[in-house]
């Protein structure tokens, strides 16, 4: 079927904004504007819609992806597709290995800013800054986005061998410690994460509902989760659970390490100060555990 005549203008305009080769006339106007004010005010638009169809072709099952898989995905005709991969790489958007492609570093530091006016951020980066102090490792607050969660807040660790973690990442509920606190407080959380599914990270992830749900109550029961190569190999981690002013949970702040500096035998020296550390951001946003203790007793 013949396209448009403005739609191939409109697409012509669209990809040379994005590689950067819109020429200007005679004078200072670009060459879009000369196209007609409307046409040139939407084409940049065009661009970010394409963009955003590139990025939502990326999820937690499929984090690399080959060119030939975004263009399906997106269903863009191929050349643009590729003219866009190519820019948004060279931007940061993506990074590349060989042949595949996969949400890059560079978009996920930008959007860190983001989080800088959370209260919850703000009121718990010293306790992250003192955690990682205290143990020496890596620590991070996670919040629940459906059976999803995500680093809002770290303070890295200064060993030269550590986990990588950066804000803004995002990993499943059910495989490590963090998620499963998530869970054992909130039952929407666990939930969600069955309903999506318990994919299998490695030989140690618990995709069993039955295993979840009994491992949940210990955790609920233990005040703290511990979890040893469920999601990487070689990686371990443990996270306790953070409250709001009215006693509903918020976030779930912890630390990660490799396996080899935090193993079964370092947990009852671990976890009471990762325990004590969560409380003490639940204290800082408001949470008085004795009187929501009071108000259960008296129902």
């Amino acid at each position: 079927m013949a396209r448009n005549a403005g739609e191939d203008v409109g697409e012509r305009v669209n990809e040379n904004v994005v590689d950067g080769t819109a020429e200007a006339g005679d004078g200072d106007e670009p060459a879009e504007g000369r196209a007609g004010e409307s046409r040139g005010a939407a084409a940049p638009l065009l661009v970010l819609r394409k963009i955003v169809q590139i990025l939502d072709a990326f999820s937690i099952e499929s984090s690399e992806l080959g060119l030939q898989q975004i263009t399906r995905a997106t269903g863009l005709p191929a050349s643009t597709c590729q003219r866009l991969v190519r820019n948004m790489v060279a931007e940061g958007f993506l990074d590349r290995v060989d042949d595949r492609y996969r949400i890059g570093m560079g978009l996920v530091q930008r959007a860190a800013p983001g989080t800088f006016g959370l209260d919850l951020v703000a009121l718990s980066r010293p306790v992250l800054q003192a955690l990682r102090d205290e143990t020496g490792e890596t620590a991070c607050l996670y919040v629940r986005s459906g059976p999803y969660r995500t680093i809002v807040a770290l303070a890295e660790s200064r060993h030269p061998v550590m986990r990588l973690f950066v804000v803004g990442m995002v990993m499943p509920l059910h495989a490590g410690s963090a998620g499963k606190v998530l869970m054992a407080w909130d039952p929407t959380a666990r939930k969600e994460a069955v309903g999506h599914g318990l994919g299998r990270f490695t030989d140690h992830t618990v995709v069993d509902i039955d295993v979840l749900t009994a491992q949940l109550a210990d955790v609920r029961d233990a005040g703290f989760a511990a979890s040893f190569e469920e999601r990487d190999a070689g990686a371990a981690s443990i996270s306790a659970p953070v409250f709001g002013l009215s006693g509903e949970l918020v976030a779930a702040l912890g630390i990660g390490a490799p396996l080899q500096r935090l193993n079964p035998v370092d947990v009852d020296r671990l976890a009471p100060v990762v325990v004590d550390a969560a409380a003490d951001a639940s204290r800082r946003l408001g949470y008085r555990a004795d009187l929501h203790a009071a108000v259960e007793r008296t129902g």
